[in-house]
């Protein structure tokens, strides 16, 4: 993207097109990136730069890691908005907490009575993968 950002919208959709393996692709997940590239452009330049950021902090995970990423953010989608909203905040207050002291924290009884066992599980999984998640 970063080689492209310069081009128009369309000729960054030919330029997808023409990439190396795209035309090997399902046509769904052909037509999955082709609309992929029009939402991003779509967005704010802020908003742009961070999913960018995001996408380039997930090519440079192995594969064991980014289905850990996967996994854990899974869990936080699934939740109903409101425990969704409820475990991501907890979750940017404990991230930047030393390990012991968000351990102890996320064993307390004040978190056990906030979140039920399943929200604190999604969120010491996405504690687990805090490192390799950008910083919003």
């Amino acid at each position: 993207m970063q080689q492209h950002n310069q081009l128009s919208s369309q000729q960054q959709q030919q330029a997808l097109q023409h990439e190396a393996g795209f035309r090997q692709l399902p046509q769904e997940t052909q037509q999955r990136m082709l609309n992929r590239l029009d939402r991003l452009n779509s967005m704010q330049p802020d908003q742009r730069a961070r999913v960018l950021a995001r996408s380039e902090q997930m090519e440079r995970l192995d594969p064991q890691q980014r289905g850990q990423v996967r996994s854990a953010m899974g869990q936080l989608g699934a939740l109903p908005e409101d425990r969704r909203r409820a475990v991501a905040h907890s979750f940017r207050e404990l991230r930047d907490l030393p390990p012991q002291q968000r351990n102890q924290l996320l064993n307390s009884p004040e978190l056990h009575q906030q979140f039920t066992d399943e929200e604190r599980g999604t969120l010491g999984n996405l504690l687990a993968v805090s490192p390799m998640l950008p910083r919003q």
